[in-house]
């Protein structure tokens, strides 16, 4: 019995590594744009802290209107919403990304951003 708790745990461990992985390879789509480090704008704003923040105030960054008078405040669950369709959410966004349909790799990737942008 105790090997077959350790074998699934270890098969627990894997798979969130392996999200990880996804998440992190999915997101080299995005540095061509964006940064994780703090005060490290480019083409797209740092996406440093990003949870939390809200949309269109990133310090240094100029952004669209639409999406400064969004009002969104960042989650998990906008943040996919957003990934997954961004002139959806904010439309006349300036982001030039039709979005990520494929659902694996978004949700690893919102789950790479989530610890990635702390």
């Amino acid at each position: 019995m105790r090997n077959l708790l350790t074998a699934g745990l270890l098969c627990l461990a894997a798979a969130g590594a392996g999200a990880q992985d996804l998440g992190k390879k999915t997101f080299e789509q995005c540095v061509a744009c964006h940064s994780l480090q703090a005060g490290e704008n480019g083409v797209g704003p740092t996406l440093h802290g990003l949870l939390g923040s809200t949309a269109g105030t990133v310090e240094g960054f100029r952004f669209s209107g639409p999406m400064k008078r969004s009002g969104i405040v960042w989650d998990e669950k906008n943040l996919a919403e957003f990934l997954r369709n961004p002139q959806a959410l904010v439309p006349n966004t300036r982001m030039p990304f039709s979005g990520l349909t494929d659902e694996a790799a978004l949700k690893a990737l919102v789950g790479y951003l989530a610890t990635a942008t702390k």
